[in-house]
């Protein structure tokens, strides 16, 4: 992450792994069944990258390299279990 910078999406710092783990796949779940739209920027970076969705990151202008950075350590630490997760879910 640069130096200076502040991720765009905070867990409270009192939420366990799994409780950020749980929060990130109701992100993806409802942005996988709705869209993005409506989404704080750091929810829609989340849930694109959670999900594949790179054509989402095309429609916000951002990089993956970039959404990882600005989505942050905490966030991007849950990625890897949201989006296996997610992936082994029935469709909707």
């Amino acid at each position: 992450m640069r130096p200076g910078h502040r991720p765009l999406v905070s867990g409270h710092p009192m939420e366990s792994n799994e409780e950020l783990l749980h929060h990130l796949m109701t992100i993806a779940r409802r942005a996988r069944e709705k869209g993005i739209a409506g989404m704080t920027i750091g929810e829609q970076l989340c849930a694109a990258l959670a999900l594949n969705r790179f054509d989402w990151l095309r429609q916000l202008d951002t990089t993956m390299a970039e959404a990882i950075d600005l989505i942050g350590p905490t966030w991007l630490a849950q990625l890897p279990g949201a989006a296996l997760a997610l992936h082994h879910e029935a469709p909707p």
